[in-house]
């Protein structure tokens, strides 16, 4: 069975194989792929204009957002919606600071958070503030790190057809009276192109589509985390928090949840 976890690793692979593969298969030599001089003005042309673009400090950290692209942090709401449900049936028993030694339990750093602010007495339209603010600070960042692997999408390709152009500069400059071996020369100056195409299309694109889903994820566990820290705030009963968290989730998940 299929780890879903792995899921885009496992079409990360699949890309490549189907590329390469294709590649084999027309009479091409893994040599001829992977030959340095195209690899080193993609790669490190795109680099070096992520460097020029957003800094030395964000590019610093792209290693850790492709891994974090590709094993993401998993988010449960429906799990904090019971955290939540539970909580209230307490807070009505024995009051709201009987769920203090709880808190810690919460395995969301935004949730604790909130939760603390509500056990100090903060009042409703400042509890919303500190959220919202917290949440377009996440989102600022996030947009940032997408917009970074965005931008080598469409740098890596016009890197590629520098590559192309310089190669094909070099061969026609260097052309001798064999022409095979030009019209070899001009094959292998495509390879840049090829390089740039895919590695726009198969590496730095779905990472951003990743970092997007991620953020989408994040967001939302921290938008059913606020409703909750907001319904206990105003004394809600259980079964009313329940219903009003549960419709931030999507209808299937709801039906199941409540049970029509």
């Amino acid at each position: 069975m299929i780890n879903k976890k792995y899921g885009s690793v496992y079409g990360l692979m699949l890309g490549f194989t189907a590329i390469i593969g294709s590649f084999l298969i027309e009479g091409g030599s893994i040599r001829t792929l992977f030959l340095i001089p195209p690899i080193l003005i993609v790669f490190g042309g795109t680099f070096a204009a992520v460097i020029v673009g957003y800094g030395i400090e964000k590019f610093a950290k792209i290693l850790s957002l492709v891994k974090f692209a590709y094993f993401p942090r998993e988010y449960d709401p429906n799990k904090m919606i019971n955290v939540f449900v539970q909580f209230s049936m307490k807070v009505r028993q024995f009051g709201l600071l009987s769920i203090e030694k709880e808190i810690e339990a919460i395995d969301f750093g935004f949730g604790r958070k909130m939760m603390g602010f509500l056990l100090t007495g903060t009042d409703t339209e400042t509890l919303e503030t500190i959220a919202y603010t917290e949440m377009k600070s996440m989102r600022d960042r996030h947009n940032t790190y997408i917009g970074i692997f965005t931008k080598m999408g469409s740098y890596a390709p016009t890197m590629g057809i520098l590559g192309t152009v310089m190669a094909l500069i070099m061969t026609l400059a260097n052309a001798g009276s064999e022409p095979e071996v030009l019209i070899k020369n001009i094959a292998t100056a495509f390879i840049a192109t090829l390089w740039g195409v895919l590695s726009a299309n198969l590496i730095w694109l779905p990472i951003a589509d990743r970092l997007k889903k991620c953020h989408l994820e994040e967001q939302h566990m921290m938008e059913v985390t606020m409703e909750g820290v907001l319904a206990l705030k105003n004394g809600e009963i259980p079964s009313i928090i329940k219903t009003r968290l549960v419709s931030l989730l999507p209808q299937r998940e709801q039906e199941e949840i409540l049970g029509y």
